[in-house]
């Protein structure tokens, strides 16, 4: 095969076994890798219903056929497993050198099963793959872990861990996959720390064989062309990162600030880009990423990595911090605790605005800098009010009656764009397969931005389909996979040219659509397998939108009932027959 290895290894932790086992290449073809592999996997090998802590639940580590080759972008990888903060099935994809390691040991994807006795770290070197006392490690950073780990093994070996929220449960802990990057929601941190996983190291050397060697390098000359000329890719991102957000998304009204009470952060100057500008020291790249998005800061106390867009909202304006060196170190603690910026910035939001309403006892002012220090201190440990945080803001909201107050969807905080302004985006979030999520479909891009054309924000119409086309399209671009970022100025005609060049099959942007839709339906099975109904698809009480015209169209554009379930024909023209619900 070309692009694909068609291998994947599985490990058992609690006896430490370590199988080698053959993809079959209709799978891959149906599913492509990434993020449609590791659904694919879990539909055959968990059942759904089971406590994502249980021994039965299980870590996929996938790659794509496009990875480690000389496509840009293509570096990444995806952590899937069942989430402890919605109880359905999750993905989570990873930038970094971690994706592109994996693949060039030879392996499409890694399995890992059970639990550990005591704290262990996986090793994988090529073929020589070992299972490894990591108990020196617990208890650390994921800095301190990344760093030590690589001290020990080379420099060659590229590394994903946990911090202590991940060891802790926390249900949004999320896992370090190096260079400033992270597989962030869902807290599959936490199911790696419930596994006594402390860490994988990669090192592989393996060359991905290609099946149009030369096409591919021809056709990287014009992609570096219009990379150059996309105003978004090669300016926007480039000079600033993703913070160039921040003062565009607030002129529009739609940056979340005290807990989602309102649209619009009358600081948001002091943690804008250009403010964010005066300390960065330094650009991040990802394996063969022309972007460079990633910020390296230096504040005057402390230096890291970040913060992102979404991190200057969600520790920034919802919590009404408007010191941008206080939300890059704020950043840094969480990176370094292993802990998910968005959702930690949503739970303490949810706090604060239960202590001003006197629904809890525990006194948390808005941009109390030391006070959101501490919070955060006591989530990764679960020490006093920190422990029934981690929990999430959906369980903490509701144990004291204050279910309004938590900005989430499917037990999944939301990210930093206001629904109210943007009713696409709205759409997404309720129907989202991961919960609060932007990235299923990023309407943002055609409400907000103008790529690849713009749409009235306030109006409904045309949304649901646009809201299926996009969803559909990001599955299949998490499974070759590639960047997201390439959405601004490539489709799906580039990325079935890219997948027909690698793998020497007959790829189309009608199969790379399907693909997309067949993986949709697969998640939105094993979601529904889980007890995650179609009455999940709803959006916080707070926003006071009517979705349901909306709702009841995209149900219709997909092919599935009034309740939200896929119909029988629609799955059998997916190839999903036999997995009817």
């Amino acid at each position: 095969m070309y692009g694909w290895f068609g291998k994947g290894l599985k490990i058992n932790l609690s006896n430490k076994t370590i199988k080698e086992f053959k993809i079959e290449k209709d799978i891959l073809l149906n599913f492509v890798g990434g993020r449609g592999l590791a659904a694919k996997i879990f539909w055959e090998s968990v059942n759904p219903k089971i406590d994502a802590f249980s021994n039965e639940n299980i870590l996929v580590f996938a790659v794509g056929p496009l990875t480690a080759t000389s496509i840009p972008t293509t570096g990444r990888f995806t952590l899937a497993s069942k989430s402890p903060l919605t109880g359905g099935f999750f993905y989570s994809s990873c930038g970094g050198l971690f994706g592109a390691s994996l693949k060039k040991a030879g392996y499409d994807v890694l399995i890992v099963e059970n639990r550990a006795e005591n704290p262990v770290y996986i090793q994988i070197d090529n073929g020589d793959v070992k299972v490894k006392d990591a108990s020196s490690f617990w208890g650390k950073t994921t800095k301190e872990t990344f760093e030590q780990l690589r001290g020990d093994l080379g420099k060659d070996f590229s590394i994903t861990c946990i911090g202590p929220a991940g060891e802790n449960l926390v249900r949004y802990a999320c896992v370090f996959g190096g260079l400033g990057n992270f597989a962030g929601r869902g807290g599959l941190g936490a199911v790696m720390g419930s596994k006594n996983l402390k860490a994988v190291a990669v090192r592989g050397d393996k060359k991905v064989k290609v099946a149009n060697e030369n096409e591919i390098l021809n056709l990287m000359e014009v992609f570096k062309v219009r990379v150059t000329w996309n105003p978004i890719l090669s300016k926007a991102l480039a000079f600033f990162g993703t913070s160039m957000l921040l003062s565009i998304i607030n002129e529009h009204e739609i940056l979340p600030t005290k807990n989602f009470q309102h649209g619009k952060f009358d600081k948001a100057e002091k943690i804008s880009a250009e403010v964010l500008s005066k300390i960065v020291v330094g650009r991040r790249s990802s394996y063969a990423c022309p972007i460079a998005c990633k910020r390296v800061t230096k504040t005057r106390r402390m230096h890291g990595e970040g913060p992102e867009f979404e991190t200057l909202g969600s520790l920034g304006s919802m919590l009404m911090v408007d010191d941008v060196e206080v939300v890059a170190e704020l950043n840094y603690l969480c990176n370094e605790l292993g802990l998910d910026t968005i959702s930690t910035g949503g739970v303490i939001a949810c706090a604060m605005e239960l202590s001003e309403k006197g629904i809890i006892g525990e006194k948390i002012r808005w941009g109390d800098a030391e006070k959101i220090r501490e919070l955060i201190f006591n989530i990764a440990y679960r020490r006093n009010l920190g422990s029934e945080l981690a929990e999430g803001s959906k369980i903490f909201a509701k144990k004291y009656g204050g279910e309004a107050y938590a900005m989430q969807v499917k037990g999944v905080e939301l990210p930093m764009y206001d629904p109210r302004g943007v009713l696409g985006q709205a759409l997404a979030y309720a129907t989202s397969n991961r919960g609060g999520c932007h990235l299923n479909a990023y309407i943002i891009s055609v409400e907000v931005l103008g790529f690849p054309y713009l749409m009235d924000r306030f109006s409904i119409v045309g949304k649901p389909s646009i809201v299926v086309y996009l969803q559909n399209l990001s599955a299949t671009i998490d499974s070759m996979i590639i960047c997201k970022f390439l959405g601004f100025e490539f489709d799906e005609k580039d990325f079935a040219e890219y997948l027909r060049l690698v793998t020497g099959e007959k790829f189309t942007q009608e199969h790379v659509i399907m693909v997309g839709e067949r993986i949709w339906n697969l998640e939105r099975l094993l979601n529904l397998k889980a007890g995650i109904s179609g009455e999940e698809d709803k959006l916080p009480d707070r926003f006071n939108l009517d979705i349901k015209p909306m709702l009841k169209e995209y149900y219709r554009v997909r092919g599935w009932d009034d309740n939200g379930i896929p119909l029988k024909s629609k799955l059998k023209s997916l190839g999903l027959a036999d997995c009817y619900a």
